[in-house]
């Protein structure tokens, strides 16, 4: 199972979002505090529609409890400072990707632990950062696909007409 790690997420509706994406991928979703919202708030809950009462979801007080709760924790950090892709990376299926707060990203102090798995989404040189749940998705889908999108539904199907064989 991949995990997804919010360090302060700021946002609401960014981390309903996401924890709508990892519902719909049987993620599991961290939140390291201090929050920007209370998760009661009808924003968070509104963009995770009613898969919120779904979601496999664990908040921590700070960094620190985080490390101290999941020692096993594989980290590949998400960063516009790394320098390597994240598709030149081999995600284990239990990786745990960390994405920073909207407003600063991962602390550099962080980042410097984590050089070996730190990475980044390539944009185009004037743009500061990509919006946090569209990272996510990025970032958590090369990982699934890593895994052959294993226990997914990888084939759709039409409601009213067939596909043609």
């Amino acid at each position: 199972m991949i995990n997804i790690v919010l360090l302060e997420p700021e946002i609401p509706a960014n981390t309903g979002n996401i924890g709508r994406t990892c519902v719909a991928t049987g993620s599991r979703l961290h939140l390291i505090k201090p929050l920007g919202f209370r998760l009661e708030e009808k924003e968070l809950k509104r963009a995770g529609l009613d898969y919120w009462k779904d979601l496999d979801v664990t908040v921590y007080e700070n960094f620190k409890d985080f490390l101290q709760k999941n020692p096993e924790a594989i980290l590949f950090m998400a960063t516009t400072k790394a320098r390597k892709l994240y598709t030149e990376v081999e995600y284990p299926d239990n990786a745990y990707l960390m994405f920073g707060k909207e407003s600063a990203g991962i602390p550099e102090e962080i980042l410097l632990q984590y050089q070996e798995t730190s990475v980044r989404i390539p944009m185009k040189e004037e743009i500061r950062s990509l919006n946090l749940s569209n990272s996510v998705a990025v970032l958590l889908y090369e990982a699934l696909r890593q895994h052959e999108f294993l226990a997914m539904q990888t084939e759709g199907q039409l409601h009213r007409l067939q596909w043609r064989e």
